[in-house]
């Protein structure tokens, strides 16, 4: 596990003199993603937000890395800023409970453009949840000396392609003469990004390893059966989903594992605990057990739901 030795403050007057600029400058982009309503302004901004941290190179992050983590103010103004609670949203689609959601019945068009709805709400919100993560965990990855520039490389090329991900599924809404925002959706994916806003391990665990997990175990058979109906386009489009959200599982396993270690604490017990405090629904079949496998989710993370299953 790679961890960066602080760069030394050589006083509180150097320190409450110097500021962070290059992460306050990337912390606000991610707001300004955040804080769009408008779907196409929000990919827009999501672009530009991971344009704006490719102008920095590891040295320069480095260095803000060494002013947070040596301040104890790190939501102070003078530092970066809060993570708003909510993203901005637009009227539609209205949020009902999920079981108010349509079921999405593959074998009509109208069940066929539900689900890709659906999937599309979903990359909504992983968009948000990506650059949430940046601003939210930043400060707490900073003065764990962890490589806080790998940090915001991995999570913002996550909501990078989190965007490609919806702009894709929006264009085929519009093929198929609909668009995002005409059906109801659900707000668990945010409900469950609240559940896990105070500690950046438990958002780990509930959201790309729970969550994005399950889309890697039911996937595989929604683009089989759109492929079955015909529908290859949207079938195309969910395997391009499938195949990047491999990565970004990938990523959350890892940086829990890694947390998991600087803490001292064993990874897979801590796992199942996290889930039973802060996950409100359930861990079931079907599991891709490849897939989560090559996602770095070993089956000893989620072998008691198994054997619950089959017992």
């Amino acid at each position: 596990m790679r961890q960066l030795k602080a760069h030394k403050v050589t006083s509180i007057k150097t320190l409450e003199s110097a500021k962070p600029e290059a992460l306050a400058k990337i912390t606000y982009a991610c707001i300004n993603v955040l804080e769009q309503s408008d779907p196409k302004k929000k990919g827009k901004a999501a672009r530009q937000a991971v344009q704006l941290f490719n102008t920095y190179d590891r040295d320069a992050i480095r260095k803000d890395q060494a002013l947070l983590a040596s301040s104890p103010h790190n939501y102070s103004p003078e530092h970066l800023p809060k993570a708003p609670n909510r993203p901005a949203r637009n009227d539609r689609p209205p949020l009902v409970p999920a079981t108010q959601v349509p079921r999405r019945r593959l074998s009509t068009g109208t069940g066929r453009a539900a689900l890709i709805h659906a999937v599309a709400h979903i990359e909504m919100n992983a968009i948000d949840l990506a650059f949430d993560m940046v601003i939210r965990f930043t400060p707490e990855i900073a003065r764990r000396g962890l490589d806080l520039y790998g940090f915001l490389k991995d999570w913002l090329k996550v909501g990078g392609e989190e965007s490609e991900h919806f702009a894709l599924l929006s264009n085929r809404l519009e093929e198929l003469g609909t668009f995002y925002g005409s059906m109801p959706a659900h707000d668990g994916l945010w409900e469950a990004a609240m559940n896990t806003s105070d500690k950046i391990i438990a958002r780990l665990a509930i959201a790309p390893m729970v969550l994005e997990a399950r889309g890697l175990d039911v996937t595989p058979n929604m683009i089989k059966k759109l492929g079955d109906h015909g529908d290859e386009k949207s079938a195309k489009a969910l395997q391009r989903i499938y195949d990047d959200e491999i990565g970004h599982v990938a990523i959350g396993a890892r940086w829990f594992k890694q947390i998991c270690a600087q803490d001292k604490v064993e990874s897979v017990d801590s796992f199942k605990q996290l889930v039973r405090e802060r996950f409100q629904g359930q861990i079931k079949p079907p599991f891709n057990h490849q897939a989560r496998q090559e996602a770095g989710i070993e089956r000893a993370f989620y072998d008691e739901w198994i054997t619950q299953i089959t017992q």
